[in-house]
């Protein structure tokens, strides 16, 4: 949620002392994160010790479809005993085609990566410069914190949305505790220094119309009323 890795090398060492599997939903990791972009075990060096790896076609890959790796006699026991997968529809064939395209352009293509860690760098190191509090995200997924309300924080994610072109997603009570918000920016390979430029302006004024009270609201702004 905060974009911070979880503490894999530190839970694999635990192997040693302990009889247990280790399962790692990897759903930003997957595509971002390793030399070769295999993921948060990858960049900690212990993709070995991962005895289930989940991830989903929706983030890095903007896709949709999910997908689930390891020995074979486990992944057949999942396919046959869990009923949402028992009775789940596959893939449409375009989008599964797509998305083995995807996975070659992963392997093919390092120089997308490298751009989007360029792109991550900048988008950060400008929150930073701003003032602005992004916790110690090291994932491409990068949070802002913020005081207030949920209906502050829907008003403010709004007013990014409709006037500043901008889209973020918030997180909000009881997610985390009330009167905190934080908008996740997730940058992509495609952005560019202007767009970085601007969504670093949009953030400093409608902050400090947060902080002046100008989203102040008595009930949650609709917005597909507001888009309409």
């Amino acid at each position: 949620m905060a974009g911070d890795q979880g503490k894999l090398k530190e839970i694999a060492a635990l192997k040693k002392n302990y009889q247990f599997r280790l399962l790692v939903d990897d759903a930003h990791g997957f595509g971002t994160l390793g030399k070769t972009g295999a993921g948060a075990g990858e960049e900690q060096g212990v993709q070995d010790e991962i005895d289930l790896y989940f991830s989903t076609f929706a983030k890095s890959m903007a896709s949709i479809g999910a997908f689930m790796a390891g020995d074979k006699a486990i992944i057949d026991y999942i396919r046959y005993n869990t009923r949402s997968q028992i009775f789940a529809k596959s893939l449409p064939m375009p989008i599964t085609i797509g998305n083995l395209k995807r996975l070659e352009l992963l392997k093919t293509k390092p120089e997308l990566r490298k751009k989007l860690w360029d792109v991550v760098g900048k988008l950060q190191k400008g929150l930073k410069e701003s003032g602005f509090d992004i916790g110690r995200t090291d994932s491409p997924v990068t949070p802002v914190y913020m005081k207030g309300d949920v209906p502050e924080a829907t008003a403010m994610v709004m007013d990014l949305r409709e006037n500043y072109n901008i889209f973020c997603s918030i997180v909000v009570y009881p997610v985390i505790p009330k009167g905190h918000i934080i908008y996740r920016l997730v940058p992509t390979a495609v952005h560019t220094d202007e767009d970085i430029e601007l969504t670093l302006q949009a953030f400093r004024e409608t902050k400090k119309k947060l902080d002046a009270g100008d989203y102040k609201v008595q009930a949650i702004p609709d917005m597909a009323e507001a888009s309409a």
